[in-house]
């Protein structure tokens, strides 16, 4: 079996050391990880690490947490179009509901980020915390042609079918290791497969029983696992059809996964 970590961000300094982590995962059948940027500081990091590493493609993005009073969009645009070839998506951007800065100013980073996928005909990694149907609205308005994926999706059945109806895949981690998650787990056990792709977020967003560890790709299988329960399929099956989605997606079809 082969997987993909759609969203992982392995140049956290918690992951640990990276080359070990990368080698445990592949041992696993975590084959290849998807690196998301998430503001101005690490965008040349990521950059670096698609460069060093086979098993990584990256994105480029501003995501929420991290906005400041110079968020740099035009530096963003130059990079991202300079190095088009090297990104396979535009992220981790989105909107939320739960922290201080008002979104009002987070649209404001945003949309230029869902313009320039549009541009640059790049899908979109989407964070949106508590902040689905403001970012539906702008998705709507948008419309980015290749897509994308909601990561960390923890929205309600109506919320996960309009994000498909825009052509999004969304993103299963961790949470669906937690009993007590029943909503988000009732969304996915009722969701096809198809629209479906895996993620750790490492090293955030630790499964159950590792609470206040550092996540890492390596729990990618046993999400998988999880997923497999609750929608009633074997194990073999949620690993072919999340990884076709992830490749379809991210244009990795040509990408042929290592072994080991």
């Amino acid at each position: 079996m082969e997987f993909i970590d759609s969203h992982c961000h392995l140049d956290f300094a918690r992951i640990g050391h990276l080359a070990s982590v990368i080698e445990q995962s592949k041992s696993l059948g975590v084959r290849h990880f998807v690196v998301p940027s998430v503001d101005r500081n690490n965008w040349h990091e990521v950059l670096a690490l698609g460069d060093k590493y086979p098993e990584i493609s990256v994105a480029l993005g501003v995501h929420p947490y991290f906005l400041s009073a110079d968020n740099q969009m035009v530096r963003l645009i130059a990079l991202a179009t300079l190095h088009r070839d090297k990104l396979v998506a535009i992220g981790e951007v989105g909107l939320d509901g739960a922290i201080d800065t008002p979104l009002s100013i987070q649209l404001d980073v945003l949309k230029p980020q869902l313009k320039l996928a549009c541009d640059l005909e790049l899908p979109v990694i989407c964070h949106a915390h508590k902040a689905y149907d403001p970012l539906l609205k702008q998705l709507r308005h948008f419309r980015p042609k290749r897509g994308g994926v909601v990561h960390a999706f923890s929205g309600s059945l109506v919320q996960a079918k309009e994000f498909i109806k825009l052509g999004f895949k969304l993103g299963v981690g961790g949470v669906i290791t937690y009993e007590r998650a029943k909503k988000t787990r009732r969304v996915f056990a009722d969701i096809g497969l198809e629209h479906l792709i895996l993620e750790t977020d490492a090293p955030d967003m630790p499964i159950f029983g590792q609470q206040g560890q550092a996540n890492s790709p390596r729990n990618l299988v046993k999400i998988a696992h999880s997923l497999a329960l609750l929608t009633q399929h074997p194990i073999e099956t949620v690993s072919k059809v999340t990884t076709e989605n992830s490749k379809n997606l991210f244009s990795l079809s040509d990408i042929k996964l290592p072994q080991m």
